[in-house]
């Protein structure tokens, strides 16, 4: 698998399809090939799909013990999409990795062709009080031993022993204290957004996740119904259906974006 180096990490990624280029992040404790593999096929047919790895995820190694932070990933964004040269391009993230996106959408607006998040809101709450359950290693060893064994696979194997115990509460912790948006930041994002939501996600109500849609320059909202957090995994059918719509509605508007920005220099 390549990597993209950065300060203090080298980010794995994967690499597949062909035509303009498209990032995509995952959520918290899986990877991109997971995330995204009811869509993948699909989006290769027509994007350059680029899926890194996050810190502490897949085979970008890092010990949460050392601290993890949502910036840094935003900062590991840049310095990735950086070191492939890109200098547009555009952007999906899933819950962890929409915070990513919308966090670098907000730094370099100018950068994205559009920009999709998933299971995401503005808001602390409910994310931080849900998130601090459902990532509690003691109950997921209890209640769900299945999650714990995959995780013991996914993530230790590569990782060391114990790491995803540290990691899902460092992600937790960082909920409760992590720099939220304003609604001036979130204007600031001019790339086409589509906000995409569960209607019965625990973390992310369909009235945030509206109100997100609304505070963007140009945002549409994609509720899938009878679908909890995991959108892209529950319906993905649907969920395809509208990001093929999405970016068949917006192709005009992200070829004018890219020819504004050159690539960027390795």
């Amino acid at each position: 698998m390549p990597t993209i180096r950065t300060t203090d990490l080298a980010i794995a990624y994967e690499e597949v399809g062909s035509g303009p280029p498209l990032v995509l992040l995952h959520g918290a404790s899986t990877t991109g090939r997971a995330t995204f593999a009811a869509q993948i096929p699909a989006l290769a047919e027509s994007f350059r799909l680029y899926l890194p790895d996050g810190r502490g995820h897949g085979r970008t190694i890092w010990d949460a013990a050392d601290g993890f932070e949502a910036g840094w990933l935003v900062d590991d964004l840049q310095a990735f999409v950086d070191g492939l040269g890109l200098g547009t391009f555009h952007l999906i993230g899933f819950s962890m990795g929409a915070t990513t996106a919308l966090g670098f959408a907000v730094r370099a607006p100018e950068r994205l062709r559009t920009l999709v998040v998933v299971g995401i809101t503005a808001g602390r709450e409910p994310r931080a009080t849900v998130g601090r359950r459902l990532m509690d290693p003691e109950r997921i060893l209890r209640d769900d031993p299945a999650w714990a064994a995959e995780m013991a696979l996914t993530i230790d194997a590569v990782q060391g022993p114990g790491a995803w115990q540290r990691l899902l509460p460092a992600i937790a912790a960082d909920i409760d204290t992590q720099p939220l948006l304003t609604p001036g930041e979130l204007r600031s994002i001019s790339a086409p957004t589509l906000v995409a939501v569960g209607d019965r996600d625990p973390l992310v109500p369909v009235g945030q996740a509206w109100e997100l849609s609304r505070q963007v320059r140009d945002g549409r909202l994609f509720v899938a119904p009878d679908s909890g957090h995991d959108v892209l995994t529950r319906r993905p059918t649907l969920a395809l259906e509208a990001l093929r719509g999405f970016y068949r509605s917006t192709e005009a508007i992200a070829t004018a974006r890219a020819d504004a920005l050159p690539e960027v220099p390795r």
